[in-house]
């Protein structure tokens, strides 16, 4: 597939129109329109959701805001989606082409919010579903917007793909804010671990012989986790919190408790790399006389597969809008790992980063979270919201984007299972 972003005989305002289709060019502009008269809705449901964080599976309150503004819209909208309480889906459409998935995520970080802007990808998601939905009848498509809980731990898309949110969809996106205008997000695989150490309480003083020190286990096997560090590839991450460490000085800790992350670029690296760290804990607690418990937590986040085609045609659009979008060369500008990863396995998947924060700013900080509601962060809503609208009517209106796209998917997951491409 060509790369779009350097073809200068693409004109994002060429028309699409051929053979009695509707006009592709008219229809994108429809879509940026749209939005425009949308903009005070969507940058104040943004900041509502900014102002009002809530975390894994709790977003209540945004679930409801996301709701009826779609309602108000007269699109169909099931509330508490495929068993999740906080889950919706909106449809619109009805015909006989593609089915387009726009994705929302609104869950916040515990203690510093919306540092990582899902308000912004939510009300993004809002309104490129708002927006879609004015051409999706006469371009004959179909658009179903997802709301997905709780990215940040819980993977509310992996249990909305198992209850079929994605049959039928032929293509999904969403986006992420950032310090970087980039084509795709560099997400790798990750699962969560919680080990708990079980020690022998004593008299600190008096009797420290007779204990079993658990938080001396979780100590060292921190420790031994972070000489692992060394001897890890480059795209592989293990951090750890402690949760629990003793209840008071002058009692042996007789439990202790930690929480990590364990990342690896694919699946089936990460496959590889959890033993060699349950190794490195379980060593802490033979040192220290303990008994280790371990529990991976919910089902693990896959490697986001990039669909070039479907990117292009951000960066495209986004470059329209004024942005520079940088390619999947510089995508390890932002790295982390997402449930949408597990999106991108099953059909052709967009995550580009819009900028947001200043260059080279991280997210999860508290810098970032009042980025999120700052001017660059509206902008954000809005751009982001019409780039992803326009690929939708890309979709819809050309067929042979669609066929690019799931050419590109074939040879992406091929090469991830080692099969044929």
């Amino acid at each position: 597939m060509a790369d779009l972003r350097n073809d200068d005989s693409v004109d994002p305002s060429a028309t699409g129109g051929h053979g009695g289709q509707p006009d592709a060019a008219e229809a994108r502009q429809r879509v940026f329109d749209e939005v425009d008269r949308l903009a005070d809705r969507l940058v104040d449901v943004s900041h509502r959701i900014h102002a009002d964080p809530e975390l894994a599976y709790a977003e209540h309150r945004a679930h409801d805001l996301l709701c009826d503004v779609l309602e108000e819209a007269n699109l169909a909208v099931t509330r508490g989606a495929y068993g999740l309480d906080t889950a919706f889906e909106a449809r619109a459409g009805g015909g006989a082409g593609p089915t387009v998935a726009v994705i929302c995520e609104y869950d916040a970080l515990p203690g510093i919010g919306h540092a990582c802007g899902h308000n912004i990808i939510a009300a993004a998601g809002l309104g490129a579903g708002l927006a879609a939905a004015a051409v999706v009848d006469e371009l004959n498509g179909n658009l179903v917007i997802l709301g997905t809980p709780a990215e940040e731990g819980g993977g509310g898309k992996i249990a909305m793909i198992d209850a079929g949110a994605l049959e039928g969809v032929d293509a999904a996106m969403m986006l992420h804010p950032s310090s970087a205008d980039v084509e795709s997000m560099y997400a790798i695989a990750i699962q969560q671990l919680r080990v708990t150490y079980h020690g022998k309480a004593s008299h600190a003083a008096a009797h420290p012989e007779l204990g079993r020190n658990a938080l001396d286990a979780a100590v060292l096997g921190y420790n031994a986790v972070a000489a692992l560090r060394q001897h890890i590839a480059p795209d592989e991450r293990v951090h750890g919190i402690f949760t629990e460490a003793g209840e008071q000085p002058n009692i042996v800790p007789r439990r202790a408790a930690a929480h990590y992350y364990v990342r690896s670029g694919t699946l089936a690296r990460l496959e590889e790399l959890k033993p060699r760290v349950l190794a490195a804990l379980a060593g802490g607690a033979q040192s220290a006389g303990c008994e280790l418990e371990v529990a991976w937590v919910d089902a693990p986040y896959a490697e986001l597969l990039h669909n070039p085609t479907l990117g292009a045609r951000y960066a495209l659009h986004a470059a329209a809008l004024g942005r520079t979008v940088a390619g999947v060369e510089d995508a390890s500008l932002t790295i982390g790992s997402t449930d949408m990863g597990n999106v991108s396995l099953e059909v052709p998947s967009i995550h580009p980063t819009i900028a947001v924060g200043p260059p080279g700013s991280s997210i999860h900080t508290e810098a970032f979270a009042a980025s999120a509601a700052s001017p660059a962060g509206d902008r954000a809503v809005l751009d982001g919201a019409k780039a992803l609208a326009a690929v939708a009517v890309d979709l819809w209106s050309d067929p042979a984007v669609l066929a690019s796209a799931r050419a590109d998917h074939r040879s992406a997951t091929g090469s991830r299972t080692g099969g044929p491409k």
